[in-house]
């Protein structure tokens, strides 16, 4: 520890807002590594909707329109983050942490320093992991990777043996676990056939690839200029992002108007029609609303048909265990869109926002 930096670089949320919120610090200090801790030389972070969602205050009940809306002039105080509880101010963001283990507390596992390792982001009661109620989540409820260094429960580390880079392996932990876990959730495996919103996005490029991983018939829904790239992804069928009679565009390209599965991370006005593409005894998971969290059902679609309806936030463990074996093992690739400094910060989370890209973006914190 002796021979470690005191002071690091970091972007820090000092209140919920805009851009302005989030600060370019060079003399933050770097996390003290409690017992049963690790701290990181951070190599690479992914950026995500969380990141974004927590610092307008859009997880707020408060706020009704969709994530690029104006959320911090109307979200409450009592409620903007996913846990529907307020955080910690100022707070280091970043989920998908990736870099070199470089200390570890007393309690922890020392043969993790000098391992190159990835985060699994939920926070646990290590004594009741699966106790959802006792959950955190890693740049929320503490400090995460937008920084020179981070420190996280030596639990939640993965060491990853792949030739990916640094920021090729931050593009999946938060979206990737996201989407397995949604599958998990819906039970999907080779008899079905599964409808994607948002491909192009982090989750949903990840849904498109874990969903094949599952030997699943995978139609995606995205905007044209991204079509080519989803099919290299391995989708059997992409179709425009929200088309006017789905019924009639799913029957034309796949021979029927019904699917079993619906992964959807983007919700609004367009969802009663996710809804009706659904065949009696379909399943819908949802971890996302980009498009508005207010949505209308017919319950008579739900009940008449037999449907299903799982959220999905909170995973079991074992599903970044899997993940890191779906790495190693080349079963899904990285789609890094871009990277940027950390010192660019802003411009990186406008284009992540913009979603002009495929895949995820990453920052890179400039070690001295």
């Amino acid at each position: 520890m002796t021979d470690l930096p005191t002071r690091m670089k970091a972007i820090v949320l000092h209140e919920h807002g805009g851009m302005e919120a989030l600060r370019y610090h060079t003399d933050w200090p770097v996390p003290e590594v409690a017992a049963q801790q690790v701290l990181i030389r951070v190599g690479a972070c992914g950026l995500n909707n969380t990141d974004v969602n927590t610092r307008t205050g859009w997880y707020s009940k408060a706020v009704t329109g969709a994530t690029d809306s104006a959320g911090a002039a109307s979200a409450d105080d009592a409620d903007p983050t996913w846990g529907g509880s307020p955080i910690g101010l100022p707070r280091i963001q970043g989920a998908d942490a990736v870099g070199i283990v470089v200390a570890a507390g007393a309690q922890a596992d020392q043969g993790l320093i000098g391992k190159r390792v990835m985060t699994d982001n939920w926070l646990r009661d290590w004594d009741n992991p699966m106790d959802r109620n006792a959950t955190g989540y890693f740049g929320s409820e503490a400090d995460g990777g937008f920084a020179q260094y981070a420190v996280i429960d030596h639990r939640n580390v993965g060491v990853v043996d792949s030739e990916l880079s640094d920021a090729e392996l931050a593009t999946f932990s938060c979206s990737y676990s996201t989407a397995e876990g949604m599958l998990s959730r819906a039970d999907v495996g080779a008899d079905d056939r599964v409808l994607i919103t948002g491909a192009s996005g982090g989750v949903g490029s990840a849904l498109v690839q874990l969903a094949k991983r599952r030997g699943a018939y995978v139609i995606a829904l995205s905007s044209p200029a991204k079509h080519g790239a989803i099919r290299e992804l391995g989708a059997d069928v992409v179709l425009e992002r929200a088309p006017d009679n789905l019924g009639t565009a799913l029957k034309q390209a796949t021979g029927s108007d019904k699917v079993s599965v619906v992964a959807d991370v983007v919700g609004g006005e367009y969802w009663p029609t996710l809804i009706d593409a659904l065949a009696r005894g379909g399943r819908y998971a949802c971890s996302g609303a980009i498009a508005g969290p207010m949505v209308q059902m017919d319950l008579r679609t739900l009940y008449l048909n037999d449907l299903t309806l799982h959220g999905s936030t909170v995973i079991p463990p074992q599903i970044f265990t899997d993940l890191v074996g779906y790495i190693e093992r080349g079963e899904v690739k990285p789609l890094l869109a871009a990277t940027y400094p950390l010192a660019q910060f802003h411009a990186a989370q406008t284009a992540f926002i913009d979603k002009a890209h495929v895949g995820n973006i990453v920052v890179i914190p400039e070690l001295d």
